[in-house]
């Protein structure tokens, strides 16, 4: 399967017990690094907030992923909100949990009560959509065979991200994880076509 689902765009929840705040927030990320710059825009916004807890999961099997008590007790803020986006069935997400603390300890129950249902109330108000994992190529061939080109193309409804037919042609696709085999065997019988991945 290379289809799983992500949310489309930010979302944010909030839970409020005995004073403390924690409000949540959601992101649709890709990469580890639009993590750290989101969670750094947030520590930033967010100064005068006791704890930054999140979790984050990637890719299209979710093999990458990570969840952070930032100095809550240890599994009381991170594992929830991981739970959280697991039970959802959700990858390529990154959901930030903001606490202000209102003065009074809520005990580890608390806690991930908390921490659950604030992540639990973002990904309710986030849109859902289902995304296809792929991999992009750029092939280059000779004009003569455009025609043989253009019809792979076609018949496997790759999107072409940008393309320069000129002397030499060039275009770049992004082709799904289940048509990345068919592609290259009729990409490789293109006289003269070459595939790279980009």
């Amino acid at each position: 399967m290379d289809s799983y689902r992500s949310i489309a765009g930010p979302s944010e929840g909030l839970y409020k017990d005995n004073g403390s705040r924690f409000i949540a927030l959601a992101y649709p990320v890709e990469t580890e690094q639009q993590v750290k710059e989101i969670l750094s825009g947030l520590r930033k916004e967010y100064y005068d907030a006791r704890h930054h807890c999140y979790a984050y999961r990637l890719g299209c099997k979710g093999d990458v992923f990570r969840a952070s008590d930032d100095g809550e007790p240890s599994g009381s803020a991170g594992r929830p909100i991981l739970g959280q986006i697991d039970s959802a069935g959700l990858s390529d997400i990154l959901v930030v949990v903001v606490r202000y603390f209102g003065g009074i300890k809520l005990g580890i129950p608390g806690l991930i009560r908390a921490y659950k249902t604030s992540t639990a109330d973002a990904l309710t108000q986030a849109t859902v959509v289902e995304k296809i994992a792929s991999r992009q190529f750029r092939i280059s061939f000779d004009y003569f065979v455009m025609n043989d080109v253009m019809k792979i193309i076609k018949d496997l409804g790759l999107p072409i991200l940008s393309q320069d037919f000129g002397m030499s042609c060039v275009a770049d696709l992004r082709v799904r994880l289940t048509l990345v085999d068919d592609f290259l065997k009729r990409a490789g019988d293109v006289e003269g076509a070459q595939v790279e991945e980009l």
